[in-house]
């Protein structure tokens, strides 16, 4: 991969495994907005910024080097091979298809505190719902952030976010019964009452443990978190989509969730968390296993 450098833009040419709508159209983060144009705007790391395909190469507006180099190389998982990880993948011969149709996917390394509270948003809601939330919330709680685009806010501090009123929560971000969640979930975190940091290193089981001590964090929602923000590729989410595929690839016959987590985790090993992205994406978008 070369790199250049501008004022306003970084360039990525000849990146491999870099297609924007695979990356952010595959349910892994929810502030990615996507233009008339084709290109893409995120709110990341207090900083606006906007990506598009120009030919083989990426552009990152808005992003200089200072702000690639100290945030985005790990945001977008730039120093993996993905290509070691397909290889990988490949000698299982139905993930072959998927990967094939999902190759520009990558998993985005994103802040913790902000993935664990927007997965929480994410339980039993769609996608609409989920990003309008987020914006609300940003919007209530967070700090407008000057930039070219528009009107946006980062996401809130753990510290704004345990003193918001859940009733507020409810009746301007729309959240739900998710409110208090929220607002507990923030609080328990600034206590050190659930400690995330760890949660890089430890024992998967024990981490899934103790991320699940927080409300609104059930097994789907955990194995997201981890997979999302703390780096831990090892770890098999499971939607009803996930279900469906496993099902229909896998195990041909109908299974619990739970197994299809065990499943994943123990067939795909190390690399559990890529297999998921690409049978999603693959899955999500040619309906497999829709009766």
């Amino acid at each position: 991969m070369e790199i250049i450098f501008t004022s306003d833009e970084t360039i990525l040419k000849n990146i491999d495994s870099f297609e924007p709508s695979h990356i952010f159209k595959c349910g892994q983060a929810f502030r990615w907005d996507e233009l008339e144009d084709g290109s893409f705007i995120n709110v990341a790391f207090n900083r606006v910024f906007r990506v598009y395909r120009d030919g083989d190469d990426i552009h990152l507006e808005g992003v200089d080097e200072d702000f690639y180099n100290a945030h985005l190389v790990d945001y977008f998982d730039l120093n993996r091979s993905y290509l070691d990880i397909k290889n990988d993948l490949s000698k299982d011969e139905t993930l072959k298809e998927a990967m094939l149709y999902g190759e520009g996917i990558r998993i985005l390394n994103q802040e913790p505190f902000e993935t664990i509270i927007t997965f929480i948003i994410s339980a039993n809601n769609n996608i609409k719902r989920i990003k309008n939330s987020i914006r609300d919330i940003s919007r209530m709680y967070g700090e407008k952030i000057e930039n070219p685009y528009g009107e946006y806010y980062a996401f809130p501090t753990v510290e704004a976010l345990s003193k918001a009123d859940p009733k507020d929560l409810r009746e301007f971000a729309k959240v739900g019964f998710r409110d208090e969640r929220i607002v507990k979930a923030s609080q328990m975190i600034l206590n050190g009452e659930v400690e995330i940091d760890p949660l890089f290193t430890m024992d998967l089981e024990l981490a899934r443990e103790e991320l699940m001590k927080l409300p609104g964090v059930g097994p789907k929602v955990c194995d997201c978190i981890l997979l999302f923000a703390f780096k831990r590729s090892e770890s098999f989410p499971v939607d009803v989509w996930i279900k469906r595929v496993m099902e229909e690839l896998y195990f041909k016959r109908e299974v619990k969730k739970s197994e299809v987590a065990i499943l994943g985790r123990e067939y795909f090993g190390k690399s559990a968390g890529f297999a998921q992205q690409y049978l999603f994406f693959y899955g999500r978008d040619n309906k497999l296993g829709v009766k």
